[in-house]
């Protein structure tokens, strides 16, 4: 029996990478699925898997996204909170359109869909949200996706406080995914190329992470295979975060 059959998933920002990875995933494991974004609904996504356009730094939106989940689900099972973007800039190259813009979707849009969807988790629902390694180790010239990060890892510990037992709250977060935004944050560096190299260099499995790598993990967050975990952030990062910055290929 496929691991989350008969649960119902609201996965934001599925349209590509992280998201869209999730997606596939929980399709493929038996749930019925959700997906939200900015845009219209992506053309080659399943057929069997249900488009909202939304934007969740909006409250109204939210609260739209909100109605469209009881109408087609009446309950939710999992919530994944992917929904994300960043600005490569540091404190004082950064404006305060780039904090509305960050903020508001990787901050407040993680805080309005939780309040949201809280109430219509079923008993034993898991929500999944992605954080980053970036909230532990600063990237440079990304400190306002630097600083959203660290909140949504302080939320998630706050969820799993208060609304445990009946919801259970953790956080993956992620390395460097071979994704768009992985090489728009390689583009900005002096030598993107050897920026490139040097953080493949520093991962001891000898390769960038895949979405499909992160999807497989939320798959277990939001199986019954997980019902003892909670309030958790979990590093996915290839072993990059574990080794010394000193290359072992030096020694």
């Amino acid at each position: 029996m496929s691991r989350l059959q008969d649960k119902t998933a609201l996965v934001t920002g599925g349209r590509q990478g992280i998201g869209r990875g999730i997606v596939d995933a929980f399709v493929t494991e038996g749930a019925s699925v959700m997906t939200c974004g900015r845009g219209e609904r992506p053309v080659e996504l399943p057929e069997n898997v249900r488009w909202q356009t939304t934007d969740v730094s909006d409250a109204a939106a939210v609260e739209n996204l909100k109605q469209q989940v009881v109408r087609h689900f009446g309950t939710l099972s999992i919530l994944v909170n992917n929904a994300g973007l960043q600005v490569e800039k540091t404190v004082v190259e950064t404006s305060d359109k780039d904090w509305d813009r960050v903020m508001g979707v990787n901050a407040k849009g993680v805080f309005l869909v939780c309040r949201a969807m809280i109430p219509l988790m079923a008993e034993g629902g898991s929500i999944i949200n992605i954080g980053s390694i970036s909230a532990n180790v600063a990237d440079p010239g990304m400190a306002l996706y630097n600083a959203s990060k660290a909140f949504v890892h302080g939320l998630t510990r706050s969820i799993a406080v208060d609304h445990g037992p009946a919801v259970r709250c953790n956080a993956i977060s992620p390395g460097w995914i071979a994704t768009d935004m992985a090489q728009a944050a390689f583009a900005v560096a002096g030598d993107p190329e050897a920026a490139e190299r040097d953080a493949l260099a520093r991962h001891p499995v000898g390769r960038l992470g895949r979405p499909a790598d992160i999807a497989r993990f939320a798959v277990w967050l939001g199986s019954d295979d997980a019902a003892f975990a909670t309030g958790q952030c979990y590093i996915l990062d290839g072993g990059m975060t574990a080794a010394s910055p000193l290359h072992p290929g030096l020694f």
